[in-house]
Formats: structure tokens, sequence, C-alpha cells
């Protein structure tokens, strides 16, 4: 991983970026070694629900989303909270336990706290 204060824009061809918001249509199915993966920084939750969407939209890039939906189910909890939303290195344990095993359950276990109200079926 490299560091830079340059914009992944001026850095990459806009068809090579993929920007990772949890309020994409597109679900992310495999990672594609020529392509740059985007983790957006932002808190959006709440107050600035979809804002990385729009972000990514308005710099007209490609979105994704982790499969969380389409291998986790949602677990019976008492506060009934459930959220798709990741911190930074939730997302970054998702991608590299998924490189590394090719396994989405694998990935999103590692990845995904039970606090977020998703769990694996049995």
């Amino acid at each position: 991983m490299d560091t830079t204060p340059g914009s992944y824009l001026d850095l990459f061809p806009l068809d090579a970026i993929v920007y990772l918001t949890p309020d994409s249509e597109n679900v992310l199915e495999d990672i594609d070694p020529n392509k740059v993966y985007i983790l957006g920084g932002l808190v959006d939750e709440s107050i600035h629900k979809k804002l990385t969407l729009q972000r990514a939209q308005e710099q007209s890039l490609q979105t994704a989303r982790l499969p969380i939906r389409e291998y986790m189910v949602k677990a019976v909890n008492t506060k009934n909270y459930h959220s798709e939303t990741l911190a930074i290195n939730q997302v970054f344990e998702v991608l590299l336990t998924y490189y590394e095993t090719r396994s989405w359950p694998a990935a999103l276990k590692a990845g995904v706290s039970s606090g977020k109200g998703y769990v694996l079926p049995d």
C-alpha cells in the first residue's frame, strides 16, 4: 500500500477506479487486480446518508458494495440494529481476507463484527 497527498482522480484512469460504498447497487463479486479500489473515509450512516455514493457519481466513478446481503443474514437482536456501513479497517480486512482466501464467507466473517447485526447463516 502506498500513500500520497495526490488525488486518486489524478493518479489513475477513471475507468480503473471502483469506489466502494455501502449504498451502491453493484455487488463486488471479485477483486480485479487491474482496478483501484477506493475505501471511502466518511461517516455517512446518519445525517450524510449516501454521501459516498453521491461523491462517486459526481466523479463519474464505478461503484460497488461488499456482498454482505448476499452472504450474511440479519441477526435477531434486541436493538434491531443492522448496518452494512463498515469502518475503513473492517473493509480493508474483508478485502485482504477475500484476496487471500477467495471466500466471501471467510472474508465477511473476518471483517464484519457481530455488532453490525449481520451473521453468516448456520
